[in-house]
C-alpha cells in the first residue's frame, strides 16, 4: 500500500491549534499549513514554533501569509531583478521614501472581539505589510530557490531599527467601542502609521512608511515608491510633485509611474501624468488566481518560497514586540478619528515630517475596459 499522504490546513484559535495537531493522525507523508496569527509577540510565537517543531520538521511547516500569494506581490522580484531599468534606481541615492499602505472602508463589524485582542499592527502590519517590505527592500538572491530568497528576507528584517515613539501615530475610529464584544475602555488601535528604518548600505536614511487602518475613506492596498527631486530642475517640477512608482495590489491590479510631462497646448507648462500597466486592460482574458489558490498549490508542490520560515517570523516579532508591549501596557494611546476619514490628521503630519511630498492636482483615473 502507498504511504498515506496528507496536508493539514489549520485555521483555528492560536490557543488550540497545536492541540488539534497533537490529536491528529500524522503518520506518513504530511505537510501542515498554519494560518496567522503566529502568536501575539516574540515569546508566544517562539512557544508555538517550538510546539510545531515537536511534531514536524521545518520543511513540513508552511506558515501562510496570503499577501505572498497576490499577483503583484509575487511580481515584485521579477520587476526588480529582471528589468535593468530599476537596478541603478532602487537605492537611497534616488528614492526619497517608500509607502506600503492598507486601507479599508469597513470597520471591525462581526469580528470586534477577535480584533480587539490583536489590533491593526498584529492583524495587518506585522505580517502582510512587513512581508511586502521585505520584497521591496531585499537584496538579489543567489537563485530562486526558496531558501535563498528567504535568507535575503531575514537579512532585511534583521537590519530594521527599533521603532521610535516619535515615528508612529495610532488611531481608533469613533464608535469602535460600541461593539458589544469590545471593551468600553479598549486601547486597541484600528489605525497605525509608522516609519521603519533599515540600517544598511542600500536603504540608510530612506523612511519606509507603513500605514494600515479600518473605517477609512477608501479601500486599497498599494506600494508607493517616491523618488527624489530632479537636481537643477529647470521646469519647476516640484510645483506638481515628484516621480512616483505605484504598485496597486488591490483592487484593480496595476502598476504605473507618475511622470512630469508637457501639458498639451501651445506653451511649455508641465503636468503630471502616468505611464502604466493596468492588468484588467492588458490581460482581459487571463484569469488571475486567488492568493490561497496559489499558496495551497505551492504546498502540494513542496515549494516554500512564498511561506514564512521560523527565523523570519522571529525577526519580524523582534521588530514589533517592544512597541506592542508599550501599547498593551497603555503607554501609548490611539487618537480618535471619524469613520470615512483619512485617519488622524497627525498621520499626515508624520508623513510630511518623514519627507513625503504630496502630489498637487493629480488624480489617477483607472482606464475603462
Amino acid at each position: 500500500m502507498d504511504e498515506f499522504q496528507s496536508i493539514w490546513l489549520v485555521c483555528s484559535l492560536m490557543s488550540i491549534y497545536t492541540l488539534c495537531l497533537f490529536s491528529a493522525d500524522l503518520g506518513g507523508w504530511t505537510r501542515v499549513i498554519v494560518e496567522k496569527p503566529f502568536g501575539k509577540d516574540l515569546d508566544t510565537s517562539e512557544d508555538l514554533s517550538a510546539q510545531l517543531g515537536e511534531l514536524f520538521e521545518e520543511k513540513q511547516i508552511y506558515r501562510i501569509d496570503h499577501y505572498l500569494g497576490k499577483e503583484l506581490v509575487q511580481n515584485m522580484l521579477v520587476l526588480r531583478f529582471a528589468n535593468r531599468l530599476f537596478l541603478p534606481l532602487w537605492n537611497r541615492d534616488n528614492i526619497a521614501n517608500v509607502q506600503i499602505v492598507f486601507r479599508e472602508q469597513i470597520g471591525t463589524e462581526g469580528r470586534g472581539g477577535y480584533f480587539d485582542e490583536y489590533g491593526i499592527i498584529r492583524d495587518i502590519i506585522q505580517n502582510h505589510l512587513l512581508q511586502v517590505l521585505c520584497l521591496v527592500a531585499m537584496e538579489k538572491p543567489v537563485s530562486l530557490k526558496p531558501e535563498h530568497i528567504r535568507d535575503e528576507k531575514v537579512k532585511v528584517l534583521q537590519s530594521v531599527m527599533p521603532i521610535s515613539n516619535e515615528e508612529i501615530v495610532l488611531g481608533q475610529y469613533e464608535g469602535y467601542t460600541a461593539d458589544p464584544t469590545v471593551s468600553d475602555h479598549s486601547n486597541t488601535p484600528t489605525f497605525a502609521t509608522m516609519i521603519l528604518r533599515i540600517h544598511n548600505e542600500r536603504w540608510e536614511g530612506v523612511p519606509f512608511i507603513m500605514k494600515a487602518g479600518k473605517a477609512l475613506n477608501s479601500s486599497k492596498a498599494e506600494i508607493r515608491v517616491q523618488f527624489k527631486d530632479v537636481p537643477g530642475d529647470i521646469f519647476k517640477c516640484k510645483e506638481h510633485g515628484r516621480n512616483e512608482f505605484v504598485i496597486r495590489l488591490q483592487p484593480k491590479e496595476a502598476m504605473y509611474m507618475k511622470l512630469t510631462v508637457k501639458k498639451p497646448g501651445l506653451d511649455m507648462s508641465t503636468i503630471q501624468s502616468e505611464l502604466g500597466l493596468f492588468y484588467g486592460q492588458r490581460y482581459q482574458n487571463v484569469a488571475i488566481p486567488e492568493a490561497y489558490e496559489r499558496l495551497i498549490l505551492d504546498t502540494i508542490r513542496g515549494d516554500q518560497q512564498h511561506f514564512v520560515r521560523r527565523d523570519e517570523l522571529k525577526a519580524a516579532w523582534e521588530i514589533f514586540t517592544p512597541l506592542l508591549h508599550r501599547i498593551d501596557e497603555g503607554k501609548m494611546k490611539p487618537l480618535p478619528y471619524s469613520r470615512g476619514s483619512r485617519g488622524p490628521v497627525e498621520a499626515d503630519e508624520l508623513l510630511e515630517k518623514a519627507g513625503y511630498v504630496k502630489t498637487h492636482g493629480y488624480i489617477w483615473i483607472p482606464p475603462m475596459l
